[in-house]
């Protein structure tokens, strides 16, 4: 799932968004604080929710989110959150 802000802000930047998927999906969560690093790490475990956090070339940020069931992976701004 992507949001329409999230899609219109990849289209500004002229970015490919599965680079960033594939990036979440082998782990790489990105520009996430150490307390964040750990919780994902634990949530790999666990069946948790995943979430990275990456920045796009013109400054915008982005999250990457996987709910816990593994069911959708939604990729949104914060400030849709």
């Amino acid at each position: 799932m992507a949001t329409r802000l999230y899609l219109q802000a990849f289209a500004d930047a002229a970015e490919e968004p599965h680079n960033y998927l594939r990036r979440h999906l082998g782990g790489d969560w990105g520009d996430v604080s150490e307390g964040d690093r750990e919780e994902n790490e634990h949530s790999l475990a666990q069946g948790f929710r995943l979430l990275s956090a990456y920045t796009l070339h013109n400054g915008t940020r982005f999250w990457i989110i996987t709910e816990a069931d593994r069911s959708v992976t939604t990729f949104l701004l914060p400030e849709e959150y």
